[in-house]
């Protein structure tokens, strides 16, 4: 556990705390009143999903708030009805609406920042989940990230789930439960409960800190990585790849030239994408890769570039 950045960051600054009224986020909300932290603002979204057990975290939530003294929003969205109508999974549908409620909160409160209780146990779920979904490298969460104009932080990115119940326990501070983390009925339940459990029980040893480890490692070459694609400058004047430039380069760093290219721009990265986006350099037998929403990914002219869609 690391309490730096409760003492570090800005105790005057505004926060909107994301707040489920599980151990996690209820963990986070009373470290940062103990820490002296009063500007706060929570933030809770029903999903609707649990039926009463939905409507008592929502109550659960609005109580605590009123007990801290601290301003709350609380909104409800038919987060099952909304993934069939935009045809997505209930946990990206879930996760769309979240961002969705969060920016609303951010502009009527005109406070950007945003603080959400993920673990290094979330961590390590996500770092082994991507993996497996075929994303080119280990991918986890950051500890500060933008996305849209929301400034997300994750402050327990250390902390371990068990630690975080330790500390409620320890200070006789309730939270809600939820049933359904424990139920298979969704992929990152099976990687938490089922997968990450028995890589402990085959390794002999924590897969939440090997993970975690490997997750720096991977960090740390990606900063020599991108240290030498600066040296190398393969963008021309208009942010186009310079074809040239990139043959040029050993077939590693064209990789990572491209996967760096296409993912400023929007593009969802996974290994069979970068494969045949890397195959274009020399190819001749096509000089166009189709990409979702009418994109798509050319050679042309001695330059390499997204055009098309939105």
């Amino acid at each position: 556990m690391t309490m730096s950045w409760f003492t570090e960051a800005p105790k005057a600054r505004k926060w909107l705390v994301g707040v489920s009224g599980g151990a996690d986020s209820v963990a986070l909300l009373h470290l940062l009143v103990e820490h002296g932290f009063k500007k706060l603002v929570i933030c809770h979204l029903d999903h609707r999903l649990r039926g009463k057990a939905s409507t008592g975290d929502a109550k659960f939530v609005e109580r605590l708030a009123e007990k801290l003294g601290l301003p709350f929003e609380i909104a409800r969205v038919e987060v099952e009805a909304l993934a069939k109508e935009k045809r997505e999974s209930l946990e990206t549908a879930a996760r769309h609406a979240r961002h969705d409620f969060f920016a609303e909160c951010a502009k009527r409160h005109r406070c950007q920042r945003v603080l959400l209780a993920h673990h290094a146990d979330d961590q390590a779920e996500t770092i082994l989940w991507n993996l497996l979904r075929g994303s080119h490298g280990l991918r986890g969460m950051k500890e500060v990230q933008s996305i849209d104009r929301l400034e997300i932080h994750r402050p327990l990115l250390k902390w371990r789930r068990e630690d975080l119940k330790a500390y409620l326990s320890s200070n006789r501070l309730s939270w809600r439960e939820d049933a359904t983390n424990a139920e298979p009925i969704a992929v990152r339940n099976r990687v938490r409960n089922e997968v990450l459990p028995l890589l402990g029980e085959v390794s002999g040893r924590d897969p939440v800190t090997a993970l975690e480890r490997e997750l720096t490692h991977w960090d740390e070459s990606r900063s020599i990585t991108e240290w030498a694609l600066k040296k190398a400058d393969v963008t021309d004047p208009q942010g186009r790849l310079h074809l040239k430039a990139l043959r040029d380069l050993p077939p590693a760093l064209q990789r990572a030239a491209i996967g760096d290219y296409l993912s400023q721009n929007g593009v969802t990265l996974n290994q069979d994408l970068l494969h045949r986006a890397h195959q274009l350099i020399e190819s001749t037998d096509s000089s166009v890769i189709n990409l979702p929403n009418g994109r798509h990914f050319r050679r042309r002219a001695g330059r390499m570039f997204l055009d098309g869609g939105k």
